[in-house]
């Protein structure tokens, strides 16, 4: 490395290496080289320029890439891993012409001498390289923390992997390179959302600005509001996904960001239960619905149940999940009440740290049965969504939420579902909710997590009560 200009800078590196070189070699050498010319000329080159990226080195087998942005670099990884997997089907019963390749990507220091990059950024992205899926892709830590919900795919995690030469153990991250993913819930709905999504604003009575979005198509279904919302990155969220999917699958699905969460007015004075019922007024004047079903989640519940009362005509069908009636300051509880002001001082001094403390007393209450990407995504919201003090004056509002005097006067068909071992809402407020209103059908689902998770048993009888509850609809 003497005699050549060295600089030292933190870089996305790119490992990209043939899987079997050395057999196909030996079984074909000419076609092997004439095909992988033909590979790098047409498909990865130009896929390494499409995003930004530089070439540093070409081993004949092998080369390695140099981004200045981590997605990009795990966009280019994909990308080239599905143009190589369209073109092995093209190639068809041609299994000679099969060329396969691992990925590795990793954030580092690297040394530049003279075009060429060398230090521990490029030997981990070699390391994960040779420990990729082939046709996939494979990403230390540090790159997978900044890619979350900003590339087309999921990746799953792949546990602590220990490096050749690397001192310590390395946690990796995993994308098999399939194109409808490593089971049902390890691929993000990102690259195969069959709808588009609009987004649009309006005003409330106090002038806050209200985030709102539609999408699918056919009679509308509106989503009251709730806390911790974001319109464009639930829209990717293997937390959210199928669930919007879902309901967007037959109806044009109208939803919306709560004020002081996502992409509606942060800055605002009130922040309260009558505020979040006037948010749920003006957007479904603004979008000009006469009459529509609604659909409460969680503390959306409450909104649904105080409309539908109040705008008589408006509401054609109730369907209610994880919800409650009274807040945990109003279930005349004293335990209710100390763990309700108990966990509002930990969001004050946690919220959006990803700290074990706080994910484990707070994440693992709403989704104790999600997987770890799951977690994160779930953490990367709380970040996303709202601000601390935000969270805490909203957690307040619906701690102290009260409308069970409005059960008896709901007068449209309601379907109640609950989840047994739900950690945030007990079970017990679900069913007292139905209990209250009449003529309500109640379903108990069988979990423990407060957002139902497409992996969950209980989720094909979720999307077939609520379906079969829609198709009811007049």
């Amino acid at each position: 490395m003497a005699g050549g200009d060295i600089t030292r800078r933190l870089a996305a590196i790119l490992a990209a290496d043939v899987v079997g070189y050395s057999k196909m070699m030996g079984l074909d050498e000419a076609g092997t080289l004439s095909a992988l010319r033909d590979i790098w000329r047409e498909h990865f080159n130009p896929c390494i320029a499409e995003h930004n990226g530089r070439i540093a080195k070409m081993m004949g087998d092998g080369a390695l890439a140099e981004f200045s942005s981590v997605v990009d670099a795990v966009s280019c990884a994909v990308a080239f891993q599905r143009g190589m997997a369209a073109r092995n089907d093209a190639d068809g019963e041609a299994a000679a012409k099969s060329i396969e390749f691992r990925i590795g990507v990793n954030l580092g220091d690297i040394v530049v001498e003279d075009g060429d990059i060398f230090g521990d950024g490029v030997n981990v992205a070699a390391r994960l390289e040779g420990l990729a899926p082939p046709g996939g892709v494979l990403t230390s830590d540090s790159v997978h923390a900044q890619i979350i919900g900003k590339v087309g795919v999921t990746f799953t995690d792949a546990g602590e992997r220990q490096l050749k030469n690397i001192d310590r153990p390395m946690r990796c991250w995993q994308w098999d390179g399939k194109a409808a993913g490593a089971g049902s819930n390890t691929v993000s709905a990102s690259a195969a959302i069959p709808v588009e999504q609009k987004i649009h604003f309006c005003v409330a009575p106090d002038g806050a600005q209200i985030a709102y979005a539609t999408a699918g198509s056919g009679p509308p279904l509106v989503r009251a509001p709730h806390w911790m919302s974001h319109l464009e990155f639930d829209w990717q969220s293997p937390i959210w996904r199928h669930t919007l999917l879902e309901l967007s699958r037959e109806h044009t699905l109208y939803r919306f960001d709560q004020r002081a969460n996502g992409l509606s007015d942060w800055e605002v004075e009130d922040v309260s239960f009558e505020a979040f019922v006037n948010d749920l007024a003006a957007v479904v004047d603004n979008a000009k619905l006469e009459r529509f079903p609604l659909f409460g989640i969680s503390q959306g519940c409450a909104i649904s149940v105080a409309y539908a009362v109040r705008n008589p005509g408006r509401v054609s069908h109730l369907i209610l999940y994880g919800g409650f009636a009274r807040g945990g300051e109003k279930r005349g509880s004293p335990a209710a009440k100390d763990q309700a002001i108990a966990m509002r001082t930990l969001i004050r001094h946690g919220w959006g740290q990803d700290n074990p403390a706080f994910r484990q007393m707070f994440t693992s209450s709403f989704i104790p049965g999600g997987t770890p990407e799951q977690w994160d995504w779930f953490n990367e919201l709380q970040r996303i969504s709202v601000s601390p003090e935000n969270a805490v004056r909203l957690r307040q509002a619906n701690d102290n939420v009260d409308v069970t005097e409005l059960l008896g006067q709901v007068n449209v068909p309601t379907l109640v579902l609950h989840c047994r071992g739900d950690g945030i809402v007990p079970f017990s407020e679900g069913r007292r909710m139905a209990a209250m209103i009449p003529d309500a059908r109640f379903v108990a689902l069988e979990g423990d997590n407060h957002l139902i998770l497409e992996d969950e048993p209980a989720w094909p009888l979720f999307v077939e009560e609520i379906r079969n509850f829609l198709a009811s609809v007049d």
